[in-house]
C-alpha cells in the first residue's frame, strides 16, 4: 500500500493579509475555523483545512502532507524513509490535532523539499460555502490536488519517491524549450498515488526556487468556475504565470497564477482520470496541447519584438 492522496499544505508568510485576499477573494476557498493564533485555515471541502498559512519571517513553502492508509503503513514508511538516509521527526499529539490527523512525521526528499506523511484524516459536516460563489472543488479519494517540486538531483529524487515512498510513474517526459540540438532538455516525473488523479506529485529537473515550491494545483468542478477565477485574478491584478490552456498528459484545462508566496497555483478542471493499478507510464513530448503561454515566454517575445 502506497500513498493515498495529497491531504494538505503548510505555508509560512509575512503577507498574511495578501494570502487571505488571494485565497478567499481570488481563488474562492472558504475560511476555516480553529487555526492557531495568527495563522489561517482555508478549506475546499469537508476537511477542516487544505491550506494552512502561518506567520513567518519570509515566504516559504513548508510541507506537503500526504496521507497513507493506517498506523502500520505510516510506521513502515517512516522506517523506509529513515533507512534511505532522510531525516525523520515524529509530530507530537498536539501538532497532529492541529493538522486534523491521528499521527504524522516530518521529512524531506533528497532535493530538500518539505514533506509530511500522516494517517487518520479528519472530516466534519461543515458545508463548503465559497465567499465568491465557486460551486466546489474536486477532492474526495483523489485528495486536494497536486504539488510540483524542483529536483536538481533529479534521478536521486525520482528514485526516492518511486522506490522509498511508493508513488508510481504516470508520465516521464523530457521537455525541450529551444531548437538548439545541444539543449539537454529538462526531465520531469509526474507520479500518481493510489487514486485516479493523474499525478499527486511531480518533480522537475531545475534549481530550487526561493519559495520552496514550483506550483500547487486545485481542481474546480466546472469550466465556468475556472473562467470566473481567471477574471478575478485579472481584476485583482494577480500576476498571471501561464494563460488558459490544456495539458497534453493529464488533459487539464486551466491557467496558472502567482501566489503571495512566490510559487504558482494552477486552477483547472476536466482532467483525465486514470486507473492507478493498470496505468502504463507515458512520455509526452510537450507540456501543453494548446495555450499556456508562460510569463517568461511573453517577456521574451516582447524583448525580441522591441
Amino acid at each position: 500500500m502506497g500513498v493515498k492522496a495529497l491531504g494538505y499544505v503548510i505555508v509560512e508568510s509575512a503577507k498574511m493579509a495578501d494570502w487571505d485576499h488571494f485565497m478567499a477573494d481570488v481563488v474562492g476557498t472558504m475560511r476555516g475555523e480553529g487555526a492557531p493564533d495568527g495563522s489561517a485555515f482555508y478549506r475546499v471541502d469537508s476537511r477542516p483545512f487544505r491550506f494552512w498559512i502561518r506567520p513567518g519571517a519570509e515566504e516559504k513553502f513548508i510541507a506537503a502532507g500526504y496521507e497513507v492508509a493506517d498506523a502500520a503503513s505510516l510506521e513502515s514508511l517512516k522506517a523506509a524513509v529513515a533507512a534511505a538516509g532522510r531525516p525523520v521527526e515524529d509530530g507530537s499529539a498536539e501538532e497532529a490535532a492541529v493538522r486534523g490527523v491521528a499521527a504524522f512525521f516530518r521529512t524531506s526528499d533528497p532535493a530538500g523539499n518539505g514533506l509530511e506523511f500522516f494517517h487518520g484524516d479528519k472530516r466534519d459536516d461543515v458545508a463548503f460555502v465559497s465567499p465568491v460563489g465557486v460551486e466546489g472543488f474536486v477532492t474526495g479519494d483523489m485528495g486536494m490536488g497536486h504539488a510540483v517540486f524542483a529536483a536538481p538531483n533529479f534521478n536521486e529524487t525520482h528514485d526516492f519517491y518511486r522506490n522509498v515512498v511508493g508513488f508510481r510513474d504516470t508520465d516521464i517526459p523530457r521537455f525541450h524549450f529551444s531548437d538548439d540540438p545541444a539543449d539537454p532538455g529538462m526531465g520531469m516525473a509526474f507520479m500518481h498515488a493510489d487514486n485516479g488523479r493523474h499525478h499527486s506529485i511531480a518533480i522537475g529537473e531545475m534549481p530550487q526556487p526561493p519559495s520552496g515550491c514550483i506550483h500547487l494545483m486545485l481542481e474546480m468542478k466546472t469550466i465556468a468556475d475556472v473562467g470566473k477565477c481567471h477574471d478575478r485574478m485579472r481584476a485583482a491584478k494577480v500576476p498571471e504565470s501561464a494563460t488558459l490552456g490544456r495539458h497534453v498528459n493529464d488533459q487539464t484545462f486551466g491557467f496558472y497564477m502567482q501566489t503571495p508566496g512566490g510559487f504558482d497555483l494552477e486552477i483547472g478542471c476536466d482532467p483525465l482520470v486514470i486507473d492507478p493499478e493498470s496505468w502504463v507510464p507515458t512520455a509526452h513530448l510537450q507540456p501543453s496541447e494548446w495555450g499556456h503561454l508562460w510569463a517568461w515566454q511573453k517577456a521574451l517575445e516582447e524583448q525580441q519584438g522591441a
